[in-house]
């Protein structure tokens, strides 16, 4: 049993919890729950770590049978999490990768494509909703919050396993690489140019573009985007949090497919 939050391995998992260059330098992130314990295919899992309330449960250990798992005294445990009340499982988990040409299998994808985007819980919650939308793959560029830290991971609610991503360095160039393949683009943009989202048809190849929370996407993007559309609303709200926006676009393409 590990007592000590001194412990090599503890400081090895808050360092992994806290600094995204050690993430993508070891391609491996943590999370926190027995959800995400359940949901994560086997095949990553490298690591578990339970606490000693968490192992002291027959039902627990019988979880833990087929993986490598360390128990850890319930103070030490608590020292490395990033939840305040942690259920008492954190698993060391090898980042899911896709190829490219993996995304594009369908005829008629629908993808949702995200410029620069800072929000922890807007990218987990985008990634969830894009899963229920039936969404074949979110592609972000490389300034978009890093998608495996804690509250990511946290908010994808597992869908983090089973939506394939891909980080793009030139967001312009893979426009342009959408439109070569007949798939047309929408880019959300609160502008009088704009039309109402719900005057087109998202039954064949479709990528949805939201921008930054605080900025929206850069004009050289709204200008790459076949078409600029925005969500009609009422009051005096001048935009939707990023996330909503998002998903109100996915459902719809997802509604007019079925």
């Amino acid at each position: 049993m590990i007592t000590s939050t001194s412990s090599k391995q503890l400081k090895a998992i808050v360092q992994l919890n806290k600094k995204a260059k050690i993430r993508r330098k070891e391609g491996h992130f943590v999370a926190e729950g027995l959800r995400i314990f359940q949901d994560a295919p086997r095949e990553l899992i490298e690591q578990v770590y339970v606490s000693e309330h968490f192992w002291e449960k027959e039902e627990h250990r019988n979880l833990l049978h087929d993986y490598p798992y360390e128990v850890v005294a319930d103070h030490a445990f608590a020292s490395v999490c990033d939840t305040k009340t942690p259920q008492g499982i954190l698993s060391i988990i090898k980042m899911p990768t896709y190829e490219k040409e993996a995304l594009f299998t369908k005829a008629s994808p629908l993808f949702m494509i995200l410029e620069d985007l800072q929000d922890p819980g807007n990218l987990g919650t985008i990634l969830r909703g894009a899963e229920g939308a039936g969404v074949d793959g979110v592609i972000m560029t490389k300034q978009t919050a890093d998608l495996f830290q804690p509250k990511v991971i946290r908010s994808t609610m597992g869908s983090i396993f089973r939506m394939p991503y891909l980080i793009v360095e030139d967001l312009q160039e893979t426009l342009q690489e959408l439109k070569e393949r007949k798939i047309k683009t929408y880019a959300a943009y609160l502008d009088k140019s704009a039309a109402d989202y719900g005057t087109f048809s998202y039954e064949q190849g479709t990528a949805f573009v939201i921008g930054n929370e605080g900025n929206g996407l850069k004009e050289e993007t709204a200008k790459a985007a076949q078409e600029r559309i925005m969500i009609p609303m009422h009051g005096s709200l001048e935009s939707l949090n990023a996330a909503m926006a998002a998903t109100i676009l996915m459902y719809e393409a997802a509604r007019q497919r079925r």
